[in-house]
């Protein structure tokens, strides 16, 4: 038997240019990492691997004892496992690693032409009845995909993950019986040994925002992909924006230090169809897939630039979608980052559309370009024409109801929007006081700002002439 298997190895060996006595392994370089290869073990790769078996017949060369594969995805890892699924070692198969097989796999060319059951089918079918049937999963093999582009998404690795996260996230949460890692309280995260079972607790109600934790801790290519997926599924655009805003508190550290009460803030967006609900720590997948919670990610500012034109484009249409608040926060650090001008159009766009909540500590932005002024009183110029821009487009804007609801409708709009400017108003004087002591705001910029208004929108104008007296003040100080 084992000189029958030698006479085998040896007729094998010389088909593919290699000789028996001379040659007692070969050497395989990727990514920095030498494997050394016993021939029969390299036999056993060559016969279910299209790559290997071409790399060495195209050689042609005798003396062959180095095979460098530096583009390997996966690196050395994902090599071995396949190394060792060819010489019949039992490989286990999990989340963390079947992405990097699955593409190592695809990049060595282990296909069913060579052998039957190869490992694209073994890791095809993992990914498709283990990984895709769960959330936990889905998130862990989607996050790993980081470092596989482009394989990974030709693969279509990343669009079925993100297609199965969308729809357990859109699942109604009375059906959730997944684990999730849920929202983390206010108070310091649990130790490891303390966090019980992260399945939904019976007793306890699954709360909308169940998701926003867990697909947090994606890229934000991967995380648009998510919500993308998610906003095709028909899932509330205010529990779209909700999500999006928690995940710039996670990724944009900036925003976060403008505004302490980013979380509150994201909890009354979410919570706001859930009966009063609120989540709870679940624990696990975070801590598993990106460390610990108190670390929080650190990102270059084109990393931060990019998440930003990123999460402008995906928040949902609707009006009060994400907070006023939220999006003057972020149209500060595009500014202050350098966002292309048309995403930051965009931005102020949505701004306008629901200036009468903003506050004034909000509109307090500085003048990141080289201008005169400390506050860049000419943004807030521009929001307030887009706030009437919009006023008047809905005012104006045909009703198909009937005479009766339409005049109803009418009164209401009328209402509403009386309202609207009577709360921008007493901003912008609000604004104009605080913007007036700086003595570099010229006369015309402070004029245009206070008349942009229409006469009817100042009930009082306390609150004007208040702004104009400190301005005075100021001009006059300087003069003298």
């Amino acid at each position: 038997m084992v000189t029958e298997f030698l006479a085998q190895l040896n007729l094998v060996s010389r088909l593919m240019g290699l000789s028996l006595e001379a040659n007692l392994g070969m050497l395989l370089l990727i990514f920095q990492v030498t494997f050394l290869f016993k021939l029969e073990m390299l036999i056993f790769t060559y016969t279910r691997s299209g790559k290997m078996n071409r790399l060495i017949y195209e050689s042609r060369d005798s003396e062959l004892n180095k095979i460098v594969l530096d583009d390997l995805p996966g690196g050395p890892e994902a090599f071995e496992l396949a190394a060792k699924f060819c010489y019949g070692i039992a490989v286990d198969l999990t989340a963390s690693n079947i992405s990097g097989l699955r593409c190592a796999a695809e990049y060595l060319e282990m296909t069913e032409d060579l052998e039957e059951g190869n490992l694209i089918f073994k890791t095809e079918a993992f990914l498709s009845y283990v990984v895709l049937s769960s959330w936990r999963d889905s998130i862990i093999v989607l996050k790993s995909c980081e470092k596989l582009s482009p394989w990974a998404e030709n693969l279509q690795i990343v669009r079925r993950c993100s297609e199965s996260i969308a729809w357990k996230a859109c699942a109604n949460p009375k059906g959730i019986r997944w684990a999730y890692t849920g929202r983390p309280p206010k108070i310091s995260s649990p130790k490891w040994n303390d966090m019980k079972d992260s399945s939904p607790s019976r007793s306890q109600p699954v709360p909308p925002d169940w998701w926003f934790e867990d697909v947090s801790i994606l890229r934000i290519d991967h995380f648009v992909r998510v919500v993308t997926a998610i906003k095709v599924k028909g899932m509330r655009f205010e529990l779209i924006g909700a999500a999006i805003m928690h995940y710039a508190a996670k990724w944009l550290t900036g925003l976060i230090r403008e505004s302490s009460g980013t979380a509150d803030e994201i909890s009354s967006y979410s919570a706001s169809n859930s009966n009063g609900s609120c989540s709870s720590w679940k624990g696990g997948l975070h801590m598993i897939v990106a460390g610990m919670k108190d670390d929080p990610p650190t990102v270059q500012a084109k990393d931060q630039r990019m998440i930003i034109e990123s999460l402008i484009s995906i928040i949902p249409p609707q009006k009060d979608s994400v907070s006023c608040s939220f999006l003057l926060r972020l149209l500060r650090m595009a500014n202050m980052l350098k966002v292309a001008p048309a995403l930051v159009t965009e931005l102020e766009k949505r701004v306008g559309m629901q200036f009468e909540q903003a506050t004034l500590a909000d509109l307090l932005i500085p003048a990141y370009s080289k201008g005169e002024t400390l506050y860049d009183v000419d943004l807030v110029q521009r929001l307030l024409e887009h706030f009437l821009v919009q006023e008047q487009t809905e005012s104006s804007s045909p009703s198909r109801q009937s005479f009766s609801d339409k005049h109803m409708y009418d009164a209401s709009q009328r209402g509403n929007g009386t309202s609207a400017k009577m709360r921008v108003a007493r901003l912008v004087d609000g604004y104009l006081t605080e913007v007036a002591r700086d003595r570099n705001l010229s006369l015309t910029k402070f004029q245009v700002l206070a008349e942009a208004l229409p006469e009817s929108a100042r009930t009082c104008d306390d609150g004007l002439y208040r702004a104009i007296d400190s301005y005075l003040k100021v001009i006059s100080n300087f003069c003298y």
